[in-house]
This record gives C-alpha cells, sequence and structure tokens, in this order.
C-alpha cells in the first residue's frame, strides 16, 4: 500500500504520523507545545542544507558542494565552459568517470579522445580520474565519496546518495561550472516530504518493486516534484544499504530535486567495509518534525511491478498484467502510435502466446540494476536453469570492477554465464539507448533507470521502434529461467540467500588517477578534432523577436526528445555537430527553421540588411512600428531568435545539452505551461534563453513571430505579468507571458546572453 497524505504532517518520535490538521488533538493528549516553524528545522533535509548554505538566510539557499561527479558526455563541455569562465583548479574533489561513452565503437577517434580529454583535464586541474569500464558513475561515488551529512553535485540526473547520508543533486553543466569557479549553487529553500517505510519486502521483491511503486503514486500528480524525498520509519531497517540504494537512485524519476534517509547500523557498516567509516554519522529526524507532506509505503505490500512503456510511472503489478494483457498493452499501443507520429509501427498484442506476454530482451545494467544484491539475487533465480536459444537475451552488467571481481570469487558470474547470461563490463549505456538495442518492435524488460521514448535506441524516421519495459533483477531473472515468457519473481523460491559482500580497493588504487590538489597547470588539455569550443553567443538586446520553430502539445516533452540520447553521445563535445539532432525525433524539421531563425541573428550581428536576407521580416517590423508609435523598433538593436513552446519539458536527463543545441543554433526562449525539473529550467537559464510560461492555450502556430519589448528591463523588474505580441500576417494580438522568480544572478546570465559572457563580463570587472 502506498498511500499520500493531504496537506503537512508531523512525524513525532520517528514513528508517529500526525496530519497538521489533527495536531491541536494530538498535542492536547500529549501536553506539548508544538512550533511549525521550529518543526521544520527537525527534518535531516534542513540540518544538512543549513551546513552547506552561505547565505545566512535558510529561505533563500546558497550552496556549496563537499564534491562533484561527471560523466563522458558531460565533463567535456563543463571543462570547456569553466575554462572560458578563468577556472585555474578544481577547487573541491571532481571526479570525471567514463561509463557512457565507453565502447568507442561510434564516430572513430572521438569517444577516446573526450577520455583523453578528461585525463590531461584532472592531471591539469587536480581531478579524479576513473577509466572506462572501471565503474559506473554513480556506484564509484557511493563506494568512494558519499558519505553522511555531505552535498554531491552530479552532472547525471540520476545523482542520488541519499541512503548513504548524502543529499547529491543531478544538475545541469552550468550549476557544476558556477561551483568550479566558487560560486553557488542558489535555490529557494524546498519542500520536504517524508517517505514513511514500514513493514518488510517479501521474498522476490526488489528496490526496484518498491521504487516503481512510488513513481507510480506520486509522478503524475507532482506530489514530490522540486522537492526533498526524506525516508524515514521502522522499515528502512528491514533493508540493507545496497538494496536502499537501488530505491534512492530512482527517486529521480519522481521529478524530486534530492533525497536523504535515516542511518543506521547498516549504513556505517557500508561505510567501513569501503575503508571510510569515518564518513558515517547517524542522521535522524527530531523527535518532532514537520513535513509538506507524506508519502507512506508498507513495504510487505509491495509486490513485482512493471513499469510499461513509455515511462517509470506508467506501474502495473506483473501479476496484474498478465491477468489483463490485452486490455493494458492496447492502451502502449496507443501511446507507441502517438510517439510514432505514424513514421513508425510497435505492437506488444502480437507478443500475446497461449495467454503469456513473451519478452525478446533482458538487461540488468548500471547503477540501478547492476548492484551486487542485485546480480546475486538474478544469479540465484538462474542456478541450473537456462535463459534457452530463441529469440530471447540477457545481458548482466555488474556496476563497477570491485562487485564485478567479487560476483566472480563467488561463483555467481559463472552461474550465469552457464545459464545463457551474457556479462559485460561497468557501462551505463543500456539506460539510454547506447547498448544492446532490441531489434524493431521488440520489448526489452530492464532493471535499469528509464524507459522513455526512443531511449532504447529506436529511430522513427527510420522505420525503427522497440521499447523497453522497467523491471527489478529478480523478474527479469525469473522471465530468463521461463524462456522469455514474463515471469513474476513471486513464482520462484530462492530469495535472501546473499553472500556477504567482499569490496577490494585495488582496481581503483591501480587505474584511477586520484589528482586532487595536484594539479599540473602546465599540463596541456587534449583535444581531439570532434572537441569544439562554445561558439560565441550575443547578449540580449532592449526588445526581442521569436520566431515559432515548434510547438509540441504532448503532456510531456523529455530531455531525450529535446536532444536524443544513443548514438548522438558521440557528438557531445561538439555543440555545432550535436545540435543538428535537436528534436530530430519528435520534430524534424525545427532544426532547418530554427537555423534559417539564426541565419538573421547573425545577419543582424553583422550590421547586414536583415530585410534583404528575409523578405518577410521587412513586413514584420513595419506591423510592430505601426503598432507601436511611441517604441523606436530597428531590427538592428532587436534580436531576432526561435522559440519552442512545449507544455511541460525537461522531464529526465540532466545534460544541459537539451538546452544549449537550442541555443547554439538560433534558440532564445522557451515557452511553456510549467518546466518539468529545476535542472532543466536552469539548464535554459544558464545557456541565455528566456524560461517564459504562459497560463492560457497557445494560439499561436510554427511559423508566426512573438514580440516582447523591453525585456531587458523587464529582467530587472517584476516577471509576473510580461506582455508580449503575437504577429500573424497584418494581426498583433496581445498576450501574457510570466517567469517564474529568478534570482539576480541568473537575471544577469540571461541578459549576457550565457554564462559563460556572464563570467567573462565578471572577470573584467
Amino acid at each position: 500500500m502506498v498511500k499520500l497524505y493531504e496537506g503537512g504532517v508531523y512525524l513525532i518520535n520517528g514513528t508517529k504520523i500526525v496530519p497538521e490538521a489533527d495536531l491541536e488533538k494530538t498535542v492536547s493528549s500529549t501536553a506539548k507545545t508544538v512550533n511549525k516553524e521550529e518543526a521544520k528545522k527537525g527534518t535531516i533535509a534542513y540540518s544538512i542544507l543549513e551546513a552547506h548554505n552561505t547565505s545566512g538566510d535558510m529561505s533563500h539557499l546558497k550552496l556549496k558542494f563537499d564534491a562533484m561527479a561527471s560523466h563522458d558526455i558531460t565533463f567535456v563541455g563543463i571543462v570547456q565552459t569553466a575554462k572560458a569562465s578563468g577556472m585555474e583548479k578544481f577547487p573541491i574533489p571532481y571526479v570525471l568517470t567514463n561509463c557512457h561513452n565507453s565502447l568507442c565503437a561510434v564516430g572513430g577517434t572521438i569517444n577516446e579522445d573526450d577520455h583523453m580529454f578528461g585525463l590531461s583535464a584532472a592531471k591539469k586541474y587536480g581531478g579524479i580520474y576513473v577509466p572506462p569500464h572501471i565503474a559506473v558513475i554513480h556506484q564509484y561515488m557511493r563506494e568512494m565519496h558519499a558519505g553522511c551529512k555531505s552535498m554531491i553535485l552530479g552532472s547525471d540526473s540520476h545523482t542520488r546518495y541519499g541512503a548513504l547520508g548524502t543529499m547529491a543533486i543531478g544538475e545541469g553543466g552550468g550549476e557544476l561550472v558556477k561551483q568550479l569557479l566558487c560560486d553557488t549553487y542558489d535555490v529557494a529553500y524546498p519542500g520536504v516530504v517524508a517517505i514513511y517505510l514500514t513493514g518488510k519486502p517479501q521474498p522476490g521483491v526488489g528496490p526496484q518493486d518498491i521504487a516503481l511503486a512510488i513513481i507510480g503514486a506520486v509522478f503524475k500528480k507532482g506530489y514530490v516534484k522540486n522537492k526533498v524525498m526524506e525516508f524515514v520509519g521502522p522499515g528502512i531497517a528491514s533493508m540493507s544499504t545496497d538494496f536502499r540504494n537501488g530505491i534512492d537512485v530512482m527517486t529521480t524519476e519522481t521529478t524530486c530535486l534530492t533525497s536523504i534517509w535515516k542511518t543506521d547500523e547498516d549504513t556505517r557498516q557500508f561505510l567501513a567495509l569501503h575503508g571510510r567509516e569515518d564518513a558515517y554519522e547517524e542522521l535522524s529526524p527530531a523527535d518532532t518534525a514537520y513535513y509538506d507532506g507524506c508519502v507512506y509505503v508498507d513495504l510487505s505490500t509491495v509486490k513485482p511491478m512493471i513499469a510499461l512503456p513509455f515511462h517509470p510511472s506508467n506501474t502495473y503489478e506483473i501479476d496484474e498484467l498478465n491477468d489483463n494483457l490485452s486490455d493494458i498493452l492496447r492502451e502502449v499501443e496507443k501511446e507507441a502510435l502517438r510517439i510514432s507520429d505514424g513514421r513508425a509501427s510497435f505492437s506488444l498484442t502480437d507478443k500475446i502466446v497461449n495467454g503469456t506476454l513473451m519478452v525478446q530482451q533482458g538487461v540488468i545494467a548500471g547503477c540501478a540494476g547492476g548492484n551486487y544484491t542485485n546480480v546475486v539475487e538474478a544469479a540465484n533465480v538462474l542456478k541450473g536453469k537456462t535463459c534457452g536459444n530463441g529469440e530471447f537475451s540477457l545481458a548482466v552488467y555488474p556496476s563497477s570492477q570491485p562487485v564485478f571481481i567479487d560476483l566472480v570469487r563467488k561463483g555467481m558470474i559463472e552461474t550465469l554465464m552457464e545459464a545463457g547470461a551474457v556479462i559485460r563490463t561497468a557501462f551505463c549505456g543500456p539506460c539510454f539507448g547506447a547498448g544492446d538495442t532490441p531489434c524493431n518492435n521488440g520489448l526489452s524488460i530492464r532493471h535499469t533507470t528509464r524507459n522513455f521514448p526512443n531511449r532504447e535506441g529506436s529511430k522513427p524516421g527510420n522505420g525503427q521502434m522497440s521499447a523497453v519495459a522497467l523491471m527489478d533483477a529478480r523478474s527479469i531473472a525469473a522471465t530468463a529461467a521461463n524462456g522469455g515468457i514474463l515471469t513474476s519473481a513471486a513464482k520462484f523460491d530462492c530469495w535472501n540467500q546473499i553472500p556477504d559482500y567482499h569490496f577490494d580497493k585495488a582496481v581503483y588504487d591501480k587505474r584511477v588517477y586520484y589528482g586532487y590538489e595536484k594539479g599540473e597547470s602546465t599540463q596541456e588539455l587534449a583535444y581531439g578534432p570532434n572537441i569544439k569550443d562554445w561558439p560565441e553567443m550575443s547578449a540580449l538586446t532592449d526588445n526581442i523577436l521569436l520566431k515559432v520553430c515548434s510547438k509540441i502539445m504532448d503532456e510531456v516533452t523529455t530531455t531525450d526528445e529535446l536532444i536524443p540520447s544513443g548514438e548522438t553521445s558521440s557528438y557531445r563535445s561538439n555543440p555545432l555537430g550535436l545540435a543538428e539532432f535537436t528534436l530530430s525525433r519528435r520534430d524534424p524539421m525545427y532544426v532547418e527553421r530554427t537555423k534559417e531563425v539564426a541565419r538573421l541573428e547573425k545577419a543582424r550581428i553583422n550590421g547586414e540588411n536583415v530585410f534583404s536576407a528575409e523578405p518577410e521580416l521587412e513586413h514584420v517590423f513595419k506591423v510592430i512600428r505601426s503598432s507601436f508609435k511611441d517604441l523606436t523598433v530597428n531590427p538592428e538593436e532587436t534580436e531576432i531568435g526561435s522559440m519552442i513552446y512545449a507544455v511541460k519539458p525537461g522531464d529526465g536527463s540532466a545534460r544541459e545539452q537539451a538546452a544549449s543545441c537550442q541555443r547554439v543554433i538560433g534558440g532564445l526562449a522557451n515557452i511553456t505551461k510549467e518546466y518539468a525539473t529545476k535542472r532543466y529550467r536552469s539548464n535554459v537559464m544558464n545557456w541565455g534563453m528566456i524560461p517564459f510560461q504562459m497560463k492560457e492555450e497557445p494560439d499561436f502556430e510554427v511559423g508566426d513571430y512573438i514580440f516582447v519589448p523591453g525585456i531587458r528591463n523587464i529582467l530587472d523588474g517584476d516577471l509576473t505579468n510580461i506582455q508580449a505580441y503575437k504577429i500573424n500576417r497584418e494581426n498583433v494580438s496581445p498576450m501574457t507571458l510570466t517567469i517564474a522568480d529568478m534570482t539576480k544572478d541568473e537575471r544577469e546570465i540571461v541578459k549576457a546572453g550565457c554564462l559563460i559572457n556572464f563570467n567573462k563580463n565578471r572577470n573584467k570587472r
């Protein structure tokens, strides 16, 4: 059972939940006085945020982190941006892992060139470099850096180490650059929601099952959006820390800001096992703590789960699905048709054979699935069994070499291989479509983090489409043991036979470059031919003219739709090369439209006659001048940019390229009903685009223009009622836009044109 409380709650002595509305009765019966503002300070989250806040004002946080982490499709751009902004060294431990472009299989030399750039950056600026195949980013950080009451910032959305007492946040590269420049992470004090766990997981129920049950309950309601999820309650003690890590990493899919867990003796043992017992501290809420909401989870009632395509919140109990296959799968097929827009076909009902669902592929991988406990449980299921020699296949990716080594020593890898599973190295590829891409019209079940559209490698424009369903490793192994027939782990009785884990750090000592505080300023950065500097962006002008270049009315637009993952990863170090893929799987004509706008803006900056470049523009300015006679509007002083409208963009990855790709080929603004995540909105602002919102349904279409006069003055003042004007042929229609609150620096970054310009301007002063 997962229950959401309406309104705030008080947690008394860590075990009693008292709804705010019932407080008076409770207080009178206990003869205690409760002060809400003081009780808010009783959360674990408050104590950690207070310790890292430099503003002196807990309502407006300016946070400094203890460490950072990036992988090889984000660290090149971050280092390039920080270097251009004046960085001379890494001021805190910065871990550069190589777990996304590890294969070096696409694009010639360019993936390994990124790795060599990362190593040279670690040597020059004093970083920590983890070579390819050694560990996925989050497992390395769990093993080597996360500790109680610390904070870690990562350029990957699944930066979550709450089960180790660390508040970790995944953000776009711009926010990491700010830390490298000794600036702060600025955010209003977030709401804190209690995730109250009671009971004990049933045999065969794994961390992914519990995570999916929570995600399914909270995501669509936005219950924890941009809030802290604080895990409390007696149920925590029923799970090992390795098990808890598997739940914690999936909190990203709720759209929360971060997570934190109550710690205990098992947390201490985990840290001691990894040689860092001194990083342990007992973390518990105060005797009376106030939370802005509460998710009550009875762990004993959670059953093996599945998240069907195309979102982790599309959850069902596996038994429920199997009892209603045709009805439920037809709904997924309808969504597939909408997503493909007729360019490719995908079906699930054709996989129903004798009343069962046949699956084509299973994958257990990454920071969610590749943990020691999950792989051991999978091996226990498959001992003495076979995956078969049909179309079903199983691949297992242990999350780090230390995990891999111990699984080998304990015979688990041998068991899996004997059953027909393929064992691979630590690699995040299956999470984003760069490894084990399933066949066309195939269904892959995965213990990974996401199952968004096109994330598994689909190319609808080429007629190729497959899909992923998320499941726990235990049920994936049960399905493998049953020849690819979708099977709940509850059908087997082999659980919780998990030998103690032994962590061997030797591989890290022999292969990881530890350069923190050992930077060599004379070291040259290693540039490959695909590693390009960010192109120059111009400062914001007094007035702006936006051309609508895409209008997406989907309920949610993911970052994978804004800039596809998978094969595009090879171009993440080449801003203009990567930008060619922007919206390619959702609106293939967008790039052509926005590049035309970029051509006009370039002509304007160069002092050329933009009317000669685009005769339509002369008519647009004529309409503007006739409508605003008291306003001097010249094309030379009016920035021309493209604009995307999306209802709710930015669910998913933290990668800044979802915004920067728009910007480098002409993007100047987004207009939305709301932003799916804070991190995407931050990326928009850090790349000099204006994060507009509007309440009304958009009545403009692709090709229309939107004129916003006095935008620089607007950014200096009230953002709640911004007058803009739609221009369509001879008509000028007023419209009202808003911008959610922006910090002083965010306003200045947008006015400067991007974070790089802002820092350059600051360095000149």
